[in-house]
């Protein structure tokens, strides 16, 4: 049931003897010709010359490059073979980094964590370098409109631009701040975003649950006009019916050109349109006036709701109380490892054949029917050594130890239902005793009203993430790429986070040999690779969420300079 790929020598023993009259015959013509070629050796001889022959160079590259890629995948890997008891036996040898050992290495590099606990050193207060960084400070273009030209009107609207929200928490805020951008693109009204019910989020949340409806409204006044409900003119003209508005059907990542070619004309002559779902139907490279808003409406105008900034609020004090004896600075982690991902990823941990059913039943529940489908293949191993299986809690914790954070070190995990807690979680706590998450940082009266509201719960993470000195990702997606780019804006340019280099530590978490001076040598480097990696440009391909400069802040000098051309941020708290 369970989908490996087992494309090794289907056959372990050797070939059966060949008949006496065949060995009679090789026998009889062999005197004086040195030693017998095998098998193998006559059909290489036969195939090089027949390739050589036709001159089938061309046709036989190709083969050569797909049999070295399944070996570089891990589907195929050389055989290991012996001979015990005059019994020739063939097993299996695994690739590098495709097992998971991580448990045999912690048991073999612990006491050497514990020597170096309760360090009096405070690693949180030097572990990123600001000295090579140039600071930048947040401010917004000079081609959007000031707040403070409030003489000046906005023209009168196209019509009504309506979208839908989709996905999680920042996807419906990816989704918010592209619906921004083009409304002032195509200068239009738009109506508060709808969040559709995501069938995995399962949160019935609406845009004022999640964030301050008023603030957002107001924030924007000066640059596009957001009404809560359909004016009464647009109501009367579609009989009182959201659903008879014309739904667009816009490709992902489409350029400002195509909306102002396709999707405006419609809108001047129907007064309102829609595009549901709108997630990521927006290019990332778009010119600069469109970048301003996309940075205007994601770090000044939306803020999350007040219920959940109390909480949130309270949340990160008590991080900074329980980290006073290292100046309030903790370590914030976003650890991706609940049963959905584990089951998406296709990875194999240690529970045997009761974690393969488990996640063969996830995989089914959550995707029915994707990973059955006829041709593909699931290689854990290969995910393994790419680099794409979920860090458990025990590698998030060892890769931690060996950088320098020691167990006086507070750490906050953000995330969902983990799989299998008890078990996944206490290598953790054993090497971070200071550990927090949602349930032991707020009561279970202050997260009552937020139960079943997975949005609302990752708001909560994102804020105590937020304002972390360190922030670990482990898995990438919407929340840490959208944190990163507001930890720029927040904190000079520099995210302040660590992105590890999953393969290397592929290779390390698959060796229990390995030398406590030599893990932790590979991991320092990866951390100073994160930290050289902190302040990055925006590349054209890449999302302005992620990467805030230049599009959204300045240089110190430029921003010190060019104080009435910007609008500096003076609200960090989302």
């Amino acid at each position: 049931m369970h989908g490996y790929s087992r494309l090794g020598n289907p056959r372990a023993a050797g070939s059966p003897p060949s008949s006496p009259r065949c060995r009679h015959g090789r026998n009889k013509n062999a005197g004086g010709r040195g030693p017998k070629q095998s098998i193998v050796e006559k059909v290489l001889v036969l195939l090089i010359s027949v390739v050589f022959k036709r001159r089938g160079v061309l046709l036989f590259a190709p083969l050569l490059y797909i049999s070295g890629m399944l070996l570089y995948m891990g589907s195929v890997s050389f055989d290991v073979v012996s001979l015990k008891n005059a019994v020739v036996v063939v097993s299996k040898r695994s690739p590098p980094g495709s097992l998971y050992r991580s448990p045999q290495v912690f048991q073999k590099l612990w006491p050497y964590m514990q020597a170096e606990s309760n360090h009096t050193h405070n690693f949180l207060m030097t572990v990123w370098n600001s000295k090579v960084h140039q600071v930048w400070k947040p401010c917004i273009s000079k081609d959007t409109p000031k707040e403070g030209n409030i003489g000046t009107a906005l023209p009168k609207s196209n019509g009504l631009f309506i979208i839908e929200a989709n996905g999680g928490l920042n996807q419906q805020r990816l989704s918010i701040c592209d619906a921004v951008a083009l409304a002032g693109l195509l200068n239009a009204t738009l109506l508060i975003p709808i969040f559709h019910l995501n069938s995995v989020w399962r949160d019935s949340s609406h845009f004022g649950n999640i964030f301050d409806e008023d603030f957002f409204i107001h924030a924007l006044r000066n640059h596009v006009n957001v009404v809560r409900e359909l004016p009464v003119d647009i109501l009367e003209r579609f009989d009182n019916n959201i659903s008879n508005i014309v739904n667009l059907r816009v490709k992902g990542w489409s350029s400002p050109a195509y909306y102002l070619q396709k999707v405006l004309p419609k809108l001047e002559k129907m007064g309102a349109v829609r595009i549901a779902p709108f997630s990521n139907r927006l290019a990332h490279a778009v010119p600069s006036n469109v970048q301003s808003l996309r940075c205007l409406a994601n770090f000044e105008a939306l803020r999350f709701s007040n219920s959940i900034r109390i909480l949130a609020d309270k949340m990160v004090d008590r991080m900074i109380k329980s980290s006073s004896h290292r100046g309030g600075k903790y370590v914030s982690v976003h650890l991706r490892f609940e049963e959905d991902m584990v089951a998406f990823s296709c990875c194999e941990y240690d529970g045997g054949e009761e974690e393969k059913h488990e996640m063969d039943i996830a995989r089914e529940r959550g995707w029915r029917g994707k990973f059955r489908r006829r041709g593909r293949v699931i290689r854990p191993g290969a995910n393994r050594v790419d680099g794409k299986c979920p860090l458990t809690p025990l590698e998030v914790g060892m890769m931690l130890r060996g950088m320098g954070f020691d167990n006086t070190t507070s750490v906050y995990i953000a995330a969902g239902k983990i799989y299998k807690a008890e078990k996944y979680m206490a290598p953790l706590k054993q090497m971070f005793p200071r550990l927090e998450m949602k349930d032991t940082l707020a009561t279970a009266e202050e997260l009552a009203p937020f139960k079943g509201h997975l949005s609302r719960l990752a708001a909560l993470d994102y804020t105590v993430c937020l304002h972390s000195e360190v922030f670990v990702t482990t898995q990438g997606g919407n929340f840490p790429h959208f944190l990163m780019g507001h930890r720029r804006y927040l904190f000079g340019g520099h995210s302040k986070t660590i992105n590890p280099d999953k393969r290397k530590l592929a290779l390390l978490f698959d060796n229990p040999s390995i030398r406590w001076e030599d893990f932790k040598r590979q991991v320092q480097d990866m951390l100073r690779r994160s930290d050289q990696k902190g302040v990055e440009l925006k590349k054209p391909s890449a999302s302005l969420y992620t990467f805030p400069m230049p599009d959204c802040m300045c240089k110190e000098a430029e921003a010190r300079n060019d104080n009435s051309n910007t609008t500096n941020k003076t609200d960090f708290n989302t």
